[in-house]
């Protein structure tokens, strides 16, 4: 069974725009599925449906195999949203806020206590849990937001620019906790995020939305194929160039200084090979180098925006501190 299937899904506000137009796709249980876009995109118009909180105007969405129109309130009971805005009281401790998430779901009183106890120690705040939430660092504030959601046990699970503003090492640590959700409790987890980085190293599976519509769908692998191959770069020190290589290797270009463009297909296992080859041909290599087709330039080809344009400032403007 699928966690998430949606089809033909659209949403018409009048006036001839359609905010979402006739998209497909499926979020399997255990997979981290990205939804990507530039702003205006459908991407919260479309979680939006997902998660009962606006009616399509046609086409079906199953969360579980269960009807999101018809059993709005037993999908919600599934489900679990973690907003780009911070959710937590600051006022509160980090137990005061699972508690009142507890009873929000409806959460036994008999096994609230076990379920905080057992969100805090998953997500490594246990020792943290009497203290004030405005305490809390920006990564710990992050992992109580997700915690706040494991109090029911969700089956799905939407996060809203999960890392956004926080530091390298706490967006790791979200990063490996959000992994964990997926593979140990085989919760399906779909993200948004402006972070190309994110998607690439979280995602399973991305779908780039634009005007709409889903521009394209893939792994990560899969869609940097698409915009082009990866680039061997080597400085020649001494030696002939060759401009002739074996075809498993790739094609050669001569450039200035003796630098030599090597494009294949696949460059981390090709670098080896290539060296060998030019080292049995008298060349003697100064430095090496590879690039990569990125998630930036699929986003770039298939979104429609340069991500410098102000996306990801106007994302952060929608996060607030409570360091003041």
């Amino acid at each position: 069974m699928k966690a998430i299937e949606i089809q033909s899904l659209t949403k018409d506000y009048g006036g001839g725009a359609k905010a979402v137009d006739d998209i497909s796709f499926s979020v399997e249980e255990g997979e981290v599925f990205g939804l990507l876009g530039p702003n205006g995109a459908g991407k919260t118009t479309t979680i939006k449906m997902i998660t009962t909180l606006a009616k399509p105007t046609s086409g079906s969405i199953k969360v579980l195999g269960m009807d999101a129109v018809r059993s709005p309130r037993e999908v919600r009971k599934r489900l679990a949203y973690v907003p780009q805005a911070i959710s937590v009281d600051g006022d509160l401790s980090g137990y005061e806020n699972l508690l009142i998430f507890s009873k929000l779901f409806h959460v036994d009183k008999r096994d609230r206590s076990a379920r905080i106890d057992e969100a805090l120690e998953y997500m490594n705040l246990a020792a943290r849990a009497n203290d004030l939430a405005k305490h809390y660092s920006g990564g710990m504030m992050r992992r109580l937001e997700i915690a706040q959601t494991l109090v029911n046990r969700p089956r799905v699970l939407f996060l809203d620019e999960p890392t956004i503003g926080l530091d390298p090492t706490s967006k790791a640590q979200v990063w490996e906790y959000v992994r964990r959700l997926s593979e140990e409790f085989r919760t399906a987890i779909l993200i948004t995020t402006h972070d190309m980085e994110e998607a690439n190293q979280l995602c399973q599976r991305v779908a780039i939305m634009n005007a709409g519509k889903i521009a394209v769908i893939g792994s990560p692998e899969e869609l940097k194929r698409t915009v082009g191959v990866d680039l061997v770069v080597v400085k020649i020190r001494q030696g002939r160039i060759p401009l002739s290589l074996p075809s498993e290797l790739g094609r050669a270009v001569s450039l200035e200084n003796g630098l030599l463009e090597i494009q294949t297909r696949n460059g981390e296992s090709e670098i080896a090979p290539i060296v060998d080859y030019l080292e049995s041909n008298g060349v003697v290599i100064e430095s090496i180098s590879l690039t990569r087709p990125t998630l930036g330039d699929v986003f770039l080809k298939y979104g429609g925006r340069n991500l410098e344009s102000g996306t990801m400032q106007e994302v952060r403007s929608l996060r607030r501190s409570f360091g003041k």
